[in-house]
């Protein structure tokens, strides 16, 4: 069923050009699952860009992807979709170097990281309160420890695979220490929605999102095929492997645990004095 033109309404979407991201919105950059009445367009930038241009206000996106330690920054404008979520089971960002630092030393040393308002930055001052950190690209992290300008480096993203090709060292897996902290997964990034949208729209956009999750899942080949062209360095093994990691039946639905960790990690940082605005976590159901 298509709609005319003049009764269509555009949805803005923008999320980070990765593998994992493009498989999830593959059903709806591809018009395989279409919604009457609305037309969706999208952005692709990397993610603390998303993060800063949210928080400069309602201008940008209807639907944008952030990490979750930008979400009390926005609240008051965008809620949190159900769905869309990179969630950690076990893993996560990584602190790599080219020594086999311990944990304990890896604290007295000054980081590469991809952004201040990553999740990443977010975990690794939780893990190593007052940690001396420099902003880098996240992908001239792994190159730059390579050329000792850093002893060390928090990598996120298809980084997470690769830094052994690169004689790297994993220090320490911020995801499997907030595990051991907390007996949480770790939420990463998730997509939020303009609530000036109204909720009969906030929902039937949250349910086109759910779809293109489902219907990549379902059609893992053509979607993976989709998304390699986002997948930076990885073969089609690796990436489906990454895909894997952060596109998986969490991404339909965070689940009681997951919304719980969204919750104490926001708390965490909130009272570790990281996070200056306490966060009110509401989620759209699809």
């Amino acid at each position: 069923m298509s709609s005319s033109p003049a009764s269509t309404r555009e949805i803005t979407i923008a999320h980070s050009p990765d593998s994992d991201d493009a498989f999830m919105f593959y059903g709806l950059a591809t018009n395989k699952v279409r919604v009457p009445g609305l037309r969706f367009t999208h952005t692709l930038t990397d993610i603390e860009t998303l993060n800063r241009k949210a928080r400069e206000g309602d201008g940008f996106y209807d639907v944008t992807a952030i990490s979750f330690h930008a979400y009390p920054y926005i609240q008051e404008k965008y809620a949190l979709l159900s769905n869309g979520g990179s969630v950690g089971d076990g893993y996560g960002p990584m602190i790599v170097a080219k020594r086999a630092f311990s944990q304990s030393e890896i604290k007295n040393k000054r980081i590469a990281v991809p952004g201040k308002m990553t999740t990443a930055y977010l975990v690794l001052n939780l893990f190593a309160p007052g940690i001396e950190t420099e902003v880098v690209p996240f992908d001239q992290i792994i190159p730059q420890v390579m050329a000792d300008n850093f002893e060390a480096g928090l990598i996120i993203h298809e980084g997470q695979l690769t830094y052994e090709k690169s004689g790297l060292h994993r220090v320490v897996d911020l995801g499997k220490w907030w595990q051991k902290v907390t007996g949480l997964p770790l939420p990463l990034g998730g997509n939020v929605i303009r609530r000036s949208l109204g909720p009969e729209l906030m929902a039937s956009v949250s349910a086109a999102l759910k779809e293109s999750i489902q219907y990549a899942l379902d059609h893992r080949e053509e979607a993976l095929e989709y998304a390699m062209q986002f997948a930076r360095d990885l073969d089609t093994r690796l990436a489906d492997r990454f895909v894997g990691m952060y596109v998986n039946e969490r991404t339909l639905d965070y689940g009681p645990d997951g919304k719980e960790a969204v919750r104490r990690l926001l708390d965490m940082g909130h009272k570790a004095g990281i996070i200056p605005h306490e966060a009110k976590v509401d989620f759209v159901a699809a």
